[in-house]
């Protein structure tokens, strides 16, 4: 529901503050004073179209802001922003939004008929369909599930592709790159590196050789290194204070021992082999290759060998997987065909009580000459069309093309009593138009079984409509050195009488007119829902 709703320099409306209660709420005032201002805010926060001239004459921008309480509890704040040179802006929970995003937000929370007919659902084919099946108690279910399995096997037949050429070309190419990365045989993610290392030895290799070999000498029992550690041990005499120290050389001598030995294997292990550092080069050189072509490291090398076989597996198997795909999208089809000459039938039967059980209601609502047709087409029968005569000699047409707001209000008043659910906000401005008397009452009662579930603001001009609701809201229009601004308000019990009053009499201070208005609001107060 609305809960909440300010609007500042919208039209007539110079400033607006309303906390909004549930149930039924009649939105009355003088001619001019800016009644469907409040219902063009509404559209606005659903998503309207914003036009400059909709803000006060004076001032450098109009705002309309709501606060929405979605059923599971949810908060939502919209605010619009109609600068008088400029584009609008829209904001959804205090961030920019769009007035599409407002469309879909909170679109489906309001219906809203009458001068603003363009907002109602009744212009919305797809709705139209809706309150039908609706109706009728069908379930799309079967039939949304059906459309579902055939795009999703058009997509995966699409994926596949149908042109057997490009499929050859992409086979041969997928072969060839497959070959070159299984030929390589990649010992390991890290066999460029490790030949990288081997390279290095083996082009170094007589250097290394003359190197280690003076290392040998020199670390070796002739080499001046153990000289000096033999002499060393011998001029230092036994005992304190030299037992530690004689201890470390001897050590010493044990460890140059070892490196002399290992440099001795070392450059017995060295060759200089011109070949082997061939064959090492060349094998490198076709791992980077490789890497130039199908990744950045040997690993994503190996890698993209693995998904070269699968995406070779599927393109080979091409023409297995068409058969089955084609075989389950005919099984498809013919589900397909099934369910939509169900929901065809059951909506073709729909379409006769519907329309009566309109009219009947339209009968109730000064609309008794209207004729009412519900039209299905197509496969499945989801183009449905609501179309209305509202007069004698007029010919059937879709609803709004030939009905006045008022007429208008009062078919979608007649179908939303016909329907059960809907969106939990109802907006209906001119309901009234063109009926008074034993009509308006019946239009009240309508929208009194309306607001028990739910929140319905009625704009109206009859004091009997006005009176079945639960809440009352008044604009008042003021004048101040030639400028006309207006100011709402909820009325309390007794501002409430003297409203009806001024409604009924155009006195709101008559005797007899407080009188009558009491004696309205004490026979309707236990009808309307609140």
């Amino acid at each position: 529901m609305l809960e909440e709703l300010r609007i500042q320099n919208l039209g007539v409306i110079e400033e607006l503050a309303l906390v909004l209660p549930s149930g039924s709420i009649a939105v009355t005032g003088e001619t001019g004073a800016g009644k469907t201002m409040v219902v063009g805010a509404i559209q606005l926060l659903m998503g309207g179209r914003a036009e400059p001239d909709m803000v006060r004459i004076g001032a450098s921008e109009a705002v309309v802001e709501g606060r929405f309480v979605e059923d599971d509890g949810t908060e939502v704040v919209v605010r619009r922003v109609l600068p008088a040179d400029g584009r609008s802006r829209a904001y959804l929970d205090g961030s920019l939004a769009t007035a599409s995003g407002l469309q879909e937000r909170i679109g489906p929370m309001i219906d809203l008929h009458g001068q603003h007919s363009q907002q109602s659902i009744l212009q919305r084919p797809a709705t139209q369909r809706d309150a039908l099946d609706r109706f009728a108690g069908i379930d799309r279910g079967p039939l949304r599930d059906a459309r579902a399995d055939i795009a999703a096997i058009d997509a995966a037949l699409a994926d596949l592709g149908g042109d057997a050429t490009e499929r050859a070309r992409q086979i041969d190419l997928l072969r060839y790159q497959l070959d070159e990365v299984a030929a390589a045989a990649i010992a390991s993610p890290t066999e460029d590196v490790d030949l990288q290392a081997r390279e290095a030895t083996l082009a170094n290799a007589f250097d290394n050789e003359v190197a280690a070999g003076q290392a040998s000498d020199l670390l070796g029992s002739d080499g001046v290194a153990a000289d000096a550690l033999g002499e060393a041990l011998s001029i230092l005499p036994d005992g304190p204070p030299f037992d530690a120290v004689t201890a470390r050389i001897q050590a010493v001598q044990e460890e140059l021992a070892d490196l002399a030995s290992e440099m001795r294997t070392i450059r017995e292990g060295i060759t200089d082999d011109p070949e082997a550092r061939d064959m090492v080069r060349q094998r490198l050189q076709m791992l980077i290759e490789l890497r130039r072509k199908y990744g950045p490291t040997l690993a994503d090398v190996m890698e993209y060998g693995d998904s070269l076989q699968a995406q070779l597996d599927q393109l080979e198997s091409h023409e297995e997987q068409v058969v089955s795909l084609t075989t389950r999208r005919v099984a498809a089809v013919e589900r397909l065909a099934t369910v939509s000459a169900a929901a065809l039938a059951a909506r073709t039967k729909a379409t006769k009580p519907l329309a009566k059980a309109v009219e009947a209601e339209l009968a109730k609502l000064a609309m008794g000459n209207a004729r009412v047709e519900v039209t299905v087409d197509g496969e499945a029968g989801d183009d449905v069309a609501i179309l209305l005569a509202p007069n004698p000699g007029l010919p059937l047409l879709p609803v709004g093309k030939n009905a006045s707001g008022g007429e208008l209000s009062r078919t979608m008043l007649a179908l939303r009593l016909v329907l059960a659910g809907g969106p939990p906000i109802k907006v209906f401005d001119e309901v009234d138009a063109g009926i008074g008397g034993g009509t308006a009452r019946a239009v009240g009662e309508a929208l009194s079984s309306l607001g028990s579930a739910g929140q319905v603001f009625v704009v109206t001009h009859l004091a009997q409509v006005a009176s079945f609701a639960g809440h009352h809201i008044v604009i008042d229009k003021s004048t101040d050195r030639g400028a006309t601004a207006s100011q709402a308000r909820i009325l309390s019990a007794e501002e409430r009488v003297i409203e009806v009053s001024r409604m009924l009499s155009g006195s709101p201070d008559s005797a007899a007119a407080h009188e009558h208005a009491e004696e309205l609001l004490s026979a309707t107060s236990a009808s309307w829902g609140t």
